[in-house]
């Protein structure tokens, strides 16, 4: 079985439909045009994945303003008109929804996405969905009064989220959890539980998305503050090789991320971001074949994934676009050396 490539999530927006290398960005069109252009951006999404020679598919996120926001502001119990400021994982200060009443899903926010992905390509195809302690990390509390309690009531809503996503034809159900990196005393006391609570049931592969964040200005610079080794992943990474989650993912292209900590998830399928999303140089195949060639030495090639460290929406659609070849590429080269 040879080594897969994949994205880790997000993909940059045609200008038609929002502008380009932002986050939250409006909407260029409403209605009927809206639905139809983000069909036309999931289309070109998965034709550029395809073209490159990624082998796990993803919507690219293309119906998404945002990877949390998007999910969130579909369910009701929750005012998104009188926001209040909050620390979002103890890094920045934003303007917040804020949960007013309990938590209810009325319907799928993106099982029609699936459906017409599905229509796509006869490819694996992994759809990505907020964990959640990272989407409690985005609201301000005013009715369970516990960060647990909400985040439960969060991974109730997920897991009928996710078994319509694989009804519909969805093969890997993916759960973002950057805040893993950051509340490492919840991650142990209930935010693993609620992660596992979100992925109960499931038929489908489950995988958990733990990175760094976006390339953007915020996540650069607590980056820069975290020393010459980044070693989160040791405090959560016995956990999760302990839990019910098939996949877990990592940043590795130019991170300071131990490699050897991968060892600790001995037995999982390892997501190895190969591609660096917070800078506009595009690696070349051999570039993303050192990363792999050091991941082999702590994961077996059977368990191994190619990865971007993260969504990419924020990059230029072109140097995208480069990063999906090299991606591709580097993980041929690999599978070639090995024989795959």
């Amino acid at each position: 079985m040879k080594i897969k490539s994949a994205i880790a999530g997000s993909l940059p927006k045609p200008h038609w439909l929002a502008e380009s290398e932002q986050l939250w960005a409006p909407w260029r069109l409403e209605g009927e045009e809206l639905r139809e252009a983000k069909n036309d951006a999931m289309t070109i999404a998965v034709a550029n994945q395809l073209r490159a020679g990624i082998d796990v598919i993803g919507d690219g996120e293309q119906s998404r303003q945002h990877f949390v926001t998007t999910f969130v502001e579909n369910q009701s119990g929750i005012d998104f008109k009188n926001k209040k400021t909050m620390r979002i994982r103890d890094r920045y200060d934003a303007l917040v929804p804020v949960v007013v009443d309990q938590i209810h899903r009325e319907r799928s926010v993106f099982v029609e996405d699936a459906k017409f992905l599905r229509t796509l390509t006869d490819k694996t195809l992994k759809f990505t969905l907020p964990g959640p302690m990272t989407i409690i990390d985005t609201l301000f509390d005013q009715h369970y009064g516990s960060r647990e309690k909400l985040a439960f009531a969060f991974a109730e809503i997920l897991n009928a989220e996710a078994k319509e996503l694989v009804a519909a034809g969805i093969d890997i159900i993916q759960f973002d959890e950057p805040a893993f990196n950051v509340f490492f005393d919840d991650v142990h006391n209930w935010g693993v539980a609620a992660l596992e609570r979100a992925a109960a049931g499931l038929s489908s592969k489950t995988a958990v998305h733990i990175c760094y964040g976006y390339g953007i200005e915020a996540n650069i610079k607590w980056k820069n503050t975290l020393g010459d080794e980044w070693r989160q992943y040791e405090k959560i990474f016995p956990m999760l090789a302990q839990s019910s989650i098939d996949q877990v993912s990592l940043e590795c292209q130019n991170s300071k991320v131990p490699m050897e900590l991968i060892e600790i998830l001995r037995g999982k399928e390892i997501m190895v971001g190969a591609i660096d999303v917070a800078s506009n140089t595009v690696e070349s195949a051999e570039d993303v074949a050192k990363v792999l060639r050091e991941a082999l030495k702590y994961v077996d090639a059977e368990n191994l994934l190619a990865c971007t460290n993260c969504g990419m929406v924020p990059l230029a659609r072109d140097v995208a676009n480069g990063k999906l070849q090299a991606l591709a590429a580097g993980t041929a080269l690999i599978n070639k050396e090995l024989g795959l």
